[in-house]
């Protein structure tokens, strides 16, 4: 899954941008609050991490402006100023969840998983499709009982096409869904990824909808 990170200190960003696409997700930095503000209407994330004391404008402005947008992607504020005044300030302003730092990199992504989850409204843990089985927190993907090993990007559009029944994705946006702006995408990219997860996971995983795009195919 595609998260914003909007986080000046260069140590924690490099910690999480690392660490976070080391476990699947596809990460997208900013260091500035102005810069980063304007990335959430440029991309289709599916969470944010915000920091709140920011150069350019403070991450409560930032939230609070984005809310005012309509904007309802999940938001997690990761900051120093972990008291209870600030806790609730964020909250009320808008924020999804708030996690103070020091933090654990396992704790943020189990938190931006649960809120993604809950974003598509799957609260259980495991994802069920027919005989798939996908366990966003551990990456694991079992069809029919056994393991099977996806690459990345093979897994990042399994897990958006699971946690999205019923939505048509033209190839470009999965592109967006799944690559992040320094990633170079070749033309036939998802194309490719389509065609290993039908090998991989039986013809009918995915189905083609003539000139709009992939849906998840029926159990």
């Amino acid at each position: 899954m595609r998260i914003l990170l909007i986080e000046d200190d260069r140590l924690i960003g490099d910690g999480l941008n690392a660490g976070l696409n080391k476990l699947g997700f596809t990460v997208d930095w900013f260091k500035d609050g102005l810069t980063g503000k304007e990335a959430l209407l440029q991309a289709p994330y599916e969470a944010v991490i915000l920091d709140l004391g920011l150069p350019g404008q403070n991450g409560m402005e930032i939230l609070r402006d984005w809310r005012r947008q309509g904007r309802k992607e999940p938001i997690l504020i990761l900051t120093a100023m972990g008291d209870l005044e600030h806790k609730v300030q964020g909250l009320d302003s808008g924020a999804d969840d708030y996690l103070a730092k020091p933090f654990a990199l396992a704790e943020v992504a189990a938190r931006l998983k649960a809120l993604i989850r809950r974003g598509h409204n799957h609260p259980e843990p495991t994802v069920r499709h027919g005989a798939i089985e996908f366990n966003p927190q551990s990456r694991q993907v079992l069809y029919n009982g056994r393991e099977i090993s996806l690459a990345p990007k093979e897994l990042l559009l399994l897990e958006l096409l699971l946690l999205n029944p019923g939505k048509v994705y033209s190839k470009d946006l999965i592109a967006e869904k799944i690559y992040s702006w320094d990633e170079e995408v070749v033309s036939n990219a998802v194309e490719v990824h389509v065609h290993h997860l039908r090998r991989k996971l039986g013809k009918n995983i995915i189905k083609t909808i003539n000139k709009a795009g992939y849906i998840l195919g029926e159990t």
